[in-house]
């Protein structure tokens, strides 16, 4: 049988074990709220370049000499 100090001490162990599992449990969750604004800052900076893309190629046509290396 178990004897009433071993029940307590495994309980003690039990709590320890809680407690570190919601420490690490609100890191994580402090993890994935700073990892969703990066997602949603590189989301809007995509969308931008999406938008300046087509800007760009339209101010001038392009002459495939201009974009050859110096040394030809």
């Amino acid at each position: 049988m178990t004897t009433p100090n071993h029940t307590e001490e495994r309980l003690t162990k039990l709590e320890v074990k809680a407690s570190f599992a919601e420490d690490l449990l609100d890191k994580l969750d402090q993890i994935i709220v700073r990892q969703q604004d990066q997602i949603d800052r590189l989301e809007r900076e995509v969308q931008w370049l999406r938008q300046q893309a087509p800007q760009e190629d339209m101010a001038a046509p392009r002459n495939l000499r201009d974009e050859l290396p110096p040394h030809y």
